[in-house]
């Protein structure tokens, strides 16, 4: 078996839960679609597209886990919920995975639906919940926003892995080697690791766009602060 990234390769995961995962994966695409348009503007729109760029070359990094079939990677979850939202930056790391499968063989095809669940649904969701919560009780000053985005980084990694743990113990037709709690164990405490890198890159790289231009930051300008001092200035406006 290739060594992959994090991805799933075709037969990890037995048929019917892929394709369970793969009809949920598209379902909740669709949303992110709708909902998306709604929030493309000037500025989004061409932060999407370096925020997905940045997103595939992170992805190149691997980190192995287990022997041949699954390994770590930077997923980039919490960057796209911070920078454009949700509902598009779901959709910026569904596109790179899609890119990496068919283009570069890194994840079967098969799996697309388990990888997209794992890195696009759960990554992202998991870290604008975070950013949203942590943004209303943390100050919005330099300080304040890098702590944010590293929390939401190396949770999201973390939530992202587990994925998996459980898409394995629904389907899982490979021998990894452990135990389900050993692979729970093993893929929680590789991914701290890589959470905790994650984190440190994408506190820097929040921290660089909202002190140069705060109004391209989606968490800054779409999530209504609460009144501090020192808050970093956001033009444009809330939506």
């Amino acid at each position: 078996m290739d060594n992959l990234a994090m991805h799933i390769s075709n037969g990890i995961i037995n048929g019917p839960v892929a394709a369970a995962f793969g009809a949920l994966a598209l379902a909740a695409l669709a949303l992110c679609v709708f909902r998306g348009r709604q929030d493309l503007d000037d500025r989004l729109a061409p932060m999407a597209g370096l925020v997905a760029a940045f997103i595939f070359a992170v992805q190149m990094l691997n980190f192995p886990i287990f022997t041949g079939a699954v390994s770590g990677h930077l997923l980039g979850g919490a960057l796209a919920a911070v920078l454009v939202g949700p509902w598009v930056g779901a959709l910026c790391v569904a596109v790179v995975l899609i890119v990496q499968s068919l283009i570069f063989g890194d994840g079967g095809v098969a799996m697309l639906g388990l990888n997209i669940t794992n890195m696009a649904l759960l990554g992202v969701a998991v870290a604008y919940l975070l950013v949203a919560l942590l943004l209303r009780i943390l100050p919005r000053t330099v300080t304040g926003l890098a702590a944010t985005a590293f929390v939401a980084s190396v949770l999201s990694v973390l939530v992202a892995s587990q994925g998996f743990v459980l898409q394995y113990w629904l389907g899982g037709t490979t021998d990894v080697g452990s135990s389900l709690g050993g692979l729970a164990g093993t893929m929680a405490g590789v991914h701290l690791l890589i959470g905790v890198g994650e984190g440190l890159i994408t506190a820097s790289t929040v921290v660089t766009v909202a002190k140069v231009r705060p109004d391209l930051v989606y968490a800054l300008r779409s999530l209504r602060p609460l009144p501090t001092a020192h808050q970093l200035p956001v033009t444009g406006g809330a939506r």
